[in-house]
């Protein structure tokens, strides 16, 4: 066997860790699909990854076992945000691998090979990805943005109307309850309009429920702080943090652009939040309201 550069063995360490690592992290999917079909791809995908970390044992003659943090890590992510974010992930990380083993195959060989299996097990992913959540992407989307624009505008505009944190939240829970009942009532009534009774379920059942934890997160700094502009502040924070994660999850999921995405619902929630500010500002001065 060639002498391979110092170079070469640190980079068929890090791919040998990673392919061992993705070994376990497909086995573990593979008990969460309820597909067969699908779990029978992930199951081979699994074993070609070990087949590869054994085949690369050869070149480092070393044998290693899979990060036990990073297994850890997807398996919280599958449960959150779904397999398929997960294998996204993965993917993105197995095209830098395939253009590291194109520069190793002079001294390696075998590098062709895990880079043909590779790009097939790509072909094979793509194929698969149907998990139910993403079916009602639109619905989670209806339900994330309505409430980040219209809870984030009536928190804006009664904090300083109303000036107190407790009279807030209180305004904002009762809003936001309506709200998410009001909105998840409207999606199932869309929905089953489609002649679907099943989906309108599920689709409303989406929109309430990122309605509701939307709401939860925008109320939650008026319960924690006591001066009502560090929870303005601390809300508008939420408001973008919570547009960047889920644009994220979205661009990630379903192979979309992220910034255009990101800046446009930021910029719209943002707005709407600072229109409203100022109304509340006016409605204090002409109404007289002092409390």
């Amino acid at each position: 066997m060639k002498q391979l550069s110092q170079k070469t063995i640190n980079f068929l360490l890090k791919m040998q860790q990673n392919e061992i690592t993705e070994h376990l992290v497909y086995t573990n999917l593979a008990k969460r699909v309820k597909k067969e079909e699908d779990k029978k791809i992930l199951l081979e995908i699994a074993d070609a990854e070990l087949k590869h970390s054994i085949l690369l044992e050869g070149y480092t003659k070393k044998k290693l076992k899979p990060k036990k943090i990073k297994v850890f890590i997807y398996k919280i992510l599958s449960l959150i945000f779904g397999y398929t974010f997960v294998i996204k992930i993965m993917e993105y990380g197995e095209k830098n691998a395939q253009e590291g083993y194109a520069n190793i195959v002079y001294e390696v060989p075998d590098a062709t090979k895990i880079a043909k299996e590779e790009d097939e097990h790509e072909d094979k992913l793509i194929a698969i990805l149907d998990e139910e959540r993403l079916k009602y992407i639109g619905s989670m989307v209806l339900g994330l943005s309505d409430a980040l624009v219209e809870i984030s505008g009536t928190l804006a505009g009664l904090t300083f109307a109303l000036q107190n944190n407790k009279l807030v939240a209180l305004s904002g829970i009762i809003t936001g309850i309506s709200a998410t009942l009001s909105m998840a009532s409207s999606e199932y009534l869309s929905a089953k309009a489609e002649g679907n009774e099943k989906s309108a379920l599920k689709s409303s059942a989406y929109t309430g429920i990122m309605y509701l934890i939307t709401v939860s997160l925008l109320i939650l700094p008026y319960l924690i702080f006591s001066s009502y502009i560090y929870a303005l502040l601390f809300m508008l924070l939420v408001v973008v943090l919570t547009i960047f994660f889920f644009t994220f999850y979205i661009s990630v999921s379903k192979s979309l652009p992220f910034k255009q995405r990101f800046m446009e619902m930021a910029g719209i929630s943002l707005t709407v939040a600072s229109i409203s500010f100022f109304v509340g500002i006016l409605v204090k001065h002409f109404l007289g309201i002092d409390i």
